[in-house]
């Protein structure tokens, strides 16, 4: 059933931020403060594993079937917080196609507080209104020429909204605590972590275009997610294999700074000390001027085929 055996912790992933979702919601009101609190924060960090799954699952569907792609779709629909179908038009199409230009939705150049830590912080707020944009013109393009895609789309939508809505009239004290909080989480996670990996790099060289986390425990825990130049090379590569083809195609050409071995130690000195918003060179960020974004005409017979539709394309 799966098309790489490798997910199997993929399943796992998502199984446990279902236990820790609805363990606590439903036992919210039996609960020390201080569990809830060590809870809570296990469950956001589950639900970003889910972001970061439904990253994968975009670019490189898990199962053989289409059935049960649709269907674990769903699924991820309701850890990861937002639809799946829906990740595609910001990130496969914007995104990966026009990396740091002003058709990419989630370009790092939209934020430009002198203080770093605040660019990171408000980087969701302030690509969010890009980013639904983005979908809603998406849908309204290829809802007639992808039906089938519009349909998994619609049929996310609705379960996503009417399962939140049945879990806030049951308890909205355990929602907002153990569902919203941890999706919100997620959503801040899948796109903050953007910034992270592109600013300060330069988007026309070919190897020096993304920073790269390299440190194990967080590719454990992440999926690999840290290996960002090579997953844009191959956005379809699976992220199993991206380890080793970044040891081979990226790390012995691309500059040293952008291998980061440890995610902590880059954050503190990126965000906190010194904080200082410079380029991989070391070199104060440059900030082009910022003006409205180029609609990046999502027709479906422009996008190449080497990205990724998700179970629907």
């Amino acid at each position: 059933m799966l098309r790489n055996r490798a997910d199997i912790r993929t399943l796992g992933a998502v199984a446990v931020y279902f236990a820790l979702a609805f363990g606590g919601y439903f036992t919210l009101h039996r609960q020390p403060w201080w569990l809830t609190l060590v809870w809570v924060a296990a469950t956001m960090v589950s639900s970003f594993q889910t972001a970061v799954i439904t990253h994968n699952t975009i670019h490189t569907p898990v199962f053989t079937t289409r059935w049960m792609n649709r269907a674990f779709q769903l699924v991820l629909t309701l850890a990861y917080g937002h639809p799946v179908s829906a990740f595609v038009a910001g990130h496969n199409y914007s995104h990966h196609l026009h990396p740091q230009t002003r058709m990419d939705a989630i370009r790092t150049t939209k934020a430009r507080f002198q203080w770093n830590l605040l660019n990171q912080l408000f980087f969701v707020l302030l690509v969010a209104p890009s980013v639904t944009k983005g979908q809603k013109e998406y849908v309204a393009a290829v809802k007639d020429a992808k039906p089938r895609w519009y349909a998994q789309y619609r049929l996310e939508t609705w379960v996503f909204n009417l399962s939140q809505l049945a879990l806030l009239i049951y308890d909205w004290r355990a929602f907002l605590v153990f569902i919203l909080v941890p999706h919100l989480f997620a959503v801040w996670g899948i796109l903050g972590i953007n910034f992270v990996q592109h600013d300060g790099c330069d988007p026309d060289h070919p190897y020096n275009h993304s920073r790269n986390l390299t440190g194990p425990w967080m590719n454990w825990l992440f999926f690999n997610n840290g290996y960002h130049a090579m997953h844009h090379e191959i956005a379809g590569m699976h992220w199993s294999e991206l380890p080793a083809a970044h040891a081979e195609r990226i790390a012995p050409f691309n500059h040293d700074n952008l291998d980061q071995p440890n995610f902590i130690a880059y954050c503190w000195r990126a965000y906190i000390w010194p904080g200082k918003r410079v380029d991989y060179l070391g070199n104060p960020v440059i900030l082009p001027e910022e003006g409205p974004d180029e609609r990046w005409a999502p027709q479906p017979e422009a996008i190449p085929a080497s990205v990724s539709f998700g179970a629907e394309g």
